[in-house]
């Protein structure tokens, strides 16, 4: 299995005609956490019981950014849903703009439930192509219960019914052209007569998925499944208050990547800044959008290394500023600067730094480092122990 196909069913925790899938809450610990709290054996929905958990589905344009956290067990996620979630979570704003655009086959303006599809047909299909070495039924049999399906029958989601596109300009056709081209293969499998409703599904298209969604508001959606993810996070550090500290902070960071010894960068924080100012939530925002503009700052970080002029925290805020239009408070920058700053010198070591970053981003989809590895060899051992 794909790190992400194994931590989809580690953590998914229904079942429904032979598919697995998450609930909200599963979504929320697979992003925050390690490992799920409990493991248990799949919950099968009946088709009676999936209908009541969706009907408590709220419609797009009533958005929150505690959508996840008040559904809880009450709703389900597919697992290409989830490979869609994660990439929300960890892409600039920029990027889906053109995203929806091209997904916008007909240039309405608009998404329907039919285009939306072929989304998760690109995310399967881009899963596949990386291929699943070992036994040949076995990965079937994987394939089954992460999409539901193994080949779906044929029908364009391109084509609507009695209706032509109408040219509005020369580049009207080219981009009809260009879309065609890009979605003809994909939507040979995509059929939402045979899709099962999912609450991404009904929260977008309502519950007879005849809606159609604007791109105001899966911008408001994409901006509030990033502010709860990290809300959740925060405040399991902040316990109430209106800070984390900066120790905190820099576990936070570093967690979901391969540090093998993060005491040593929790020691430069102690050493360099004794006084605990603490990391507000719209600093600790504000750093995470950066990070989501993560290879456009490479980019702009680049500049100083050709020109070999040193990294100092100045240079450091202009490059964010630069290529993502933030504005990192003083403190966040210094607070940075201390953690990875191992020689101190006062200057970020670059590769080092993006590295780190570029795992980070992951939320361990990349693997576990020593600590998780270690974590859940503790918990076999746990449960080895007392089936004895």
């Amino acid at each position: 299995m794909s790190s992400h196909e194994h931590r989809f069913r580690l953590f998914s925790s229904v079942e429904f005609e032979g598919q697995l899938y998450m609930t909200p809450h599963n979504f929320i610990e697979s992003v925050t956490m390690s490992e799920p709290r409990s493991t248990r054996a799949w919950r099968s929905l009946t088709k009676q019981e999936l209908e009541k958990t969706l009907s408590d589905t709220p419609p797009v344009w009533r958005g929150t950014s505690k959508l996840f956290r008040n559904l809880r067990e009450r709703g389900i996620i597919a697992y290409t849903e989830y490979l869609f979630l994660l990439c929300i979570l960890t892409k600039p704003h920029a990027g889906f703009k053109i995203a929806f655009n091209m997904f916008d086959a007909d240039g309405n303006q608009m998404v329907d439930k039919r285009e939306f599809l072929v989304l998760q047909e690109i995310f399967r299909k881009k899963n596949e192509k990386r291929g699943r070495k070992g036994d040949v039924d076995k990965s079937a049999q994987l394939s089954m219960q992460l999409y539901g399906y193994h080949v779906a029958p044929i029908n364009s989601v391109l084509k609507k019914d009695s209706e032509e596109f109408v040219a509005r300009s020369y580049w009207d056709i080219l981009r009809r052209c260009a879309s065609q081209a890009l979605f003809s293969d994909l939507a040979e499998r995509t059929d939402e007569n045979i899709m099962t409703d999912t609450t991404l599904l009904v929260h977008f298209f309502g519950k007879k998925g005849k809606a159609e969604l604007t791109f105001d508001d899966f911008y408001r959606f994409m901006d509030n499944i990033q502010t709860e993810m990290l809300e959740i996070e925060f405040l399991n550090y902040s316990k109430g208050m209106t800070t984390i500290s900066e120790e905190d902070f820099a576990r936070i960071l570093l967690r979901f990547t391969n540090v093998e010894n993060i005491n040593a960068y929790l020691e430069n924080i102690h050493h360099c800044i004794p006084d605990d100012k603490g990391i507000t939530f719209d600093e600790f925002r504000s750093f995470f959008q950066f990070l989501n503009n993560l290879e456009d700052f490479a980019i702009a970080m680049q500049m100083y290394n050709f020109a070999a002029r040193s990294i100092g925290q100045d240079e450091f805020a202009r490059a964010v500023f630069v290529a993502t239009g933030l504005k990192l408070t003083r403190h966040l920058v210094n607070t940075i600067f201390k953690i990875f700053d191992v020689d101190h010198d006062d200057q970020l070591s670059y590769k080092e730094f993006i590295g780190i970053m570029k795992d980070r981003l992951h939320r361990g989809a990349r693997g576990y480092k020593s600590e998780e590895r270690f974590t859940s060899f503790r918990s076999c051992l746990r449960k080895e122990l007392a089936s004895r």
